[in-house]
């Protein structure tokens, strides 16, 4: 990669907008569900991951089904992601967002807290 193309890509990396959303993991073998909210939806997943493989994850219960199944054993997906529309939202506008759509998810999918 030569130094133009890195600064593009640096310069890209920097233009980017957050997606915040509200997402999800479920177990394949127990069918129970964690439901979570992250400011950038994009990110989460690998954060998760790695706190499930070292055995840090605070959540003790999604950790003992990462115990028992594995990564194979459970599946992440986005539920819902803001829409920001022109003009980012104040920090307080996306936190609020979060808290009320998480609550809503847990209670229709009858999920436990991330």
């Amino acid at each position: 990669m030569n130094r133009q193309d890195r600064k593009a890509a640096i310069d890209a990396w920097k233009e980017r907008r957050s997606a915040a959303g509200i997402y999800a993991l479920r177990s394949a073998t127990t069918g129970a569900v964690w439901v979570g909210s992250a400011p950038d939806v994009r990110t989460i997943r690998n954060r998760i991951l790695f706190t499930l493989r070292h055995g840090s994850h605070r959540a003790r219960d999604l950790q003992a089904a990462w115990a028992g199944d594995g990564e194979a054993g459970l599946g992440f997906e986005v539920l819902e992601v803001m829409d920001p529309g022109k003009e980012t939202p104040a920090p307080y506008v996306v936190t609020d967002w979060l808290k009320a759509r998480a609550a809503h998810w847990r209670a229709a999918l009858k999920a436990h807290p991330l």
